[in-house]
């Protein structure tokens, strides 16, 4: 049977509408998957349980953190970009796996930049060096510098998996001081820590956000920041810049919230407001800073071309430092 022109457009304009009135039902009550790449404990972990649950408030739907590690945020990553992208599976991804990884492999199964919707800057924490006082008798930058020219391959450093902020700071720090430290890399932040309170490893780069706890009980000994500011927190711990003289050394973690690429816009935009809107709330913002993070927020725009940023000053890095991956 043909149809009619005025058929035609009804039956488009019946199914633009059934479209919209999908989108805009979104969420139905069922629940959102919050996919974080890596173990339970990290940075990266830390700001996504902070999110879901304020997410599972304000949408009023249950927004449930699923930590799949593995494959330094690989397995994740692509479980997250094979899912349908409908709203309900999201990823915190990371300064690693979003802003270093594109730039430090050259060959990974996921376009950080196009199997991914932005959804907005979630937090930025400094990056802190950190020992394990029992493990190294150092206290302070300099004593650790000449320390390891004393010992060179003898101290171990663990990072999250190759590619992480932590990974590319200690590679970094190590090319700028002339120093050498053996690389042991774990599958996430959260194992990583537990083997530096045991002892097993002495030392590692990372978010201020995972190893404030342990800095606070003095199991850990903060020896400076990789931020170009001293810590509000921890005033007296100086910046890598300021303890050994090095000029335009800076290295910040952040998290950020994403979906699969196809996602509709206007969830995408929903979430995005949802976000922005929680991290102005002043218990998020404490609840953060207690936890070493500043709340990020802005728009899909603003954090697709953040990261664009990173990805271009980290590729920087990673060739002036002649950093490859594990």
């Amino acid at each position: 049977m043909k149809l009619t022109r005025r058929q035609v457009l009804y039956a488009g304009l019946l199914a633009a509408s059934s479209s919209a009135t999908s989108q805009a039902a979104w969420p139905t009550g069922r629940p959102i998957r919050m996919i974080v790449p890596f173990g339970v404990g990290g940075a990266t972990d830390i700001a996504a349980r902070v999110l879901a649950q304020a997410l599972t408030e304000s949408l009023k739907t249950s927004v449930v953190v699923e930590n799949k590690g593995g494959a330094h945020g690989v397995v994740g990553i692509t479980d997250a970009m094979r899912a349908p992208a409908d709203g309900y599976t999201l990823l915190m991804g990371s300064i690693g796996t979003m802003g270093i990884n594109p730039r430090l492999h050259e060959k990974l199964p996921y376009d950080a930049n196009k199997d991914f919707a932005a959804v907005s800057l979630v937090t930025m924490t400094p990056n802190v060096i950190v020992i394990n006082p029992s493990a190294l008798p150092v206290n302070n930058l300099p004593e650790l510098v000449k320390y390891l020219k004393m010992y060179p391959g003898k101290v171990n450093y663990a990072s999250a998996g190759a590619g992480n902020s932590g990974h590319i700071s200690s590679e970094y720090f190590k090319s700028r001081t002339g120093t050498f430290i053996t690389h042991i890399p774990y599958r996430g932040d959260g194992p990583a820590m537990l083997d530096l309170l045991a002892g097993q490893v002495q030392i590692m780069f990372t978010a201020l956000l995972g190893a404030m706890p342990y800095i606070k009980s003095g199991r850990l000994k903060l020896l400076a920041t990789t931020a170009r500011q001293r810590l509000a927190d921890f005033p007296e711990a100086p910046t890598v810049e300021e303890a050994l003289n090095i000029s335009d050394f800076e290295v910040v973690a952040w998290q950020a919230l994403y979906a699969p690429a196809a996602t509709p816009p206007d969830i995408i935009n929903r979430l995005s407001a949802e976000v922005d809107r929680i991290l102005k709330q002043p218990a998020i913002v404490k609840r953060l800073a207690e936890l070493g993070a500043l709340p990020g927020g802005g728009t899909p725009a603003r954090m697709t071309q953040f990261q664009l940023s990173e990805q271009e000053k980290w590729g920087k890095v990673i060739r002036e430092a002649k950093i490859k991956a594990d």
